[in-house]
């Protein structure tokens, strides 16, 4: 069984999507600095597909199977202080 979003919200800091299998996942929006910077009228205009969310404005897409693997933005590189 696949299991995908059925829909998406969002809060101050946090996205809360809404799977098939009846979970909501509650994911930081530090995990992906595009949609953190973003605003809430962007956040908004997302597609849902079987395997994940889309969101074309942004150039972003998360998939449900990462959200369930705690990954967050993997092209992302946090710079390290020395």
């Amino acid at each position: 069984m696949t299991i995908s979003a059925k829909n998406v919200k969002f809060d101050e800091f946090h996205m809360w999507v809404e799977l098939s299998d009846a979970r909501t996942l509650g994911v930081p929006l530090a995990w992906f600095p595009k949609l953190l910077r973003a605003s809430p009228e962007a956040r908004s205009k997302f597609e849902l597909s079987r395997r994940g969310i889309h969101w074309d404005e942004l150039d972003e897409d998360i998939s449900v199977e990462g959200l369930l693997a705690g990954r967050g933005d993997v092209t992302f590189k946090p710079h390290n202080a020395a």
